[in-house]
């Protein structure tokens, strides 16, 4: 069988996987604090048809190797974790960092590794509790569920996650710190839907994410302020999706006329027997 067909039908499953990412990007354009997605292909191992033939001192100069590729195929599909633009809903919980690092929830109490998110949409449930749409306990700086205390009346959120309250009394206390956890490659996450990222082996050393708790608008460990009132929005750049998805989409059809051809000349190959 031709290699060209085999070559062909590997660069139509790469441009297929490139148009299922783009698809999925472009999904969530509106999605708050969406990272999108990024393929990067790599040829296969070529077939050596002869080898190199080194110089030598007599006048005969050095042959290169001949060799015949084989293919594409995924060398990675990367999150891009550059930051969205802001959203202003002047809304108390609703919050944004301001630069690197991701808010820490918690679906139940005796979760041992929290998930990581980027989307500060927040609530305060019937149990004073700080919690995501999806009910996920929202933890401080210590990496414990942040709840307010029944007396307090009103309460704003400092660029360092501190929860000011104003109590019933009159007073102004300081409540808990929102946490925020500085994770060494944020490529390393794993998406695992909801806006949620679970840390992997390669995201953070040995999988404990404790020694990477801090506070918000951290200079020394480099963790962005925490915003009040804004929420982050996807980072996906619709001009640059809808040119990829031109691009993939003339890759996939250049390389579904490599089939085609592939299979004329192997048809003219059967009738060479008439």
């Amino acid at each position: 069988m031709l290699r060209s067909m085999y070559s062909g039908i590997s660069g139509m499953r790469g441009f297929q996987t490139k148009l299922d990412v783009i698809g999925n990007n472009i999904a969530n354009v509106n999605t708050v604090g969406f990272k999108a997605g990024r393929v990067m292909f790599k040829d296969i191992l070529s077939q050596t048809v002869s080898g190199v033939t080194p110089g030598t001192d007599d006048p005969t100069g050095g042959v290169n190797a001949k060799q015949i590729g084989l293919g594409v195929t995924i060398g990675s599909i990367d999150t891009l974790h550059t930051p969205g633009s802001a959203m202003v809903t002047n809304t108390p919980t609703d919050l944004r960092i301001d630069g690197d690092g991701f808010f820490m929830v918690k679906l139940t109490d005796d979760q041992e590794v929290p998930f990581l998110t980027r989307a500060g949409d927040f609530h305060i449930d019937v149990a004073r509790n700080l919690v995501t749409s999806d009910g996920f306990l929202v933890l401080d700086s210590g990496g414990e569920p942040i709840t307010l205390e029944d007396d307090v009346t009103a309460f704003t959120i400092a660029q360092n996650g501190a929860i000011i309250q104003k109590m019933s009394d009159g007073t102004t206390a300081e409540g808990a710190i929102i946490g925020v956890a500085k994770v060494p490659n944020p490529e390393g996450l794993e998406k695992i839907g909801g806006n949620l990222y679970r840390v992997t082996l390669n995201a953070v050393p040995e999988g404990d994410l404790e020694p990477y708790m801090f506070e918000g608008n951290n200079a020394e460990e480099g963790t962005g302020a925490i915003i009040s009132g804004q929420l982050e929005m996807s980072n996906v750049d619709l001009t640059g999706e809808f040119s990829e998805m031109i691009v993939a989409q003339r890759g996939f059809q250049a390389n579904s006329r490599i089939i085609t051809t592939s299979d004329e000349v192997l048809q003219e190959v059967v009738n060479l027997k008439r």
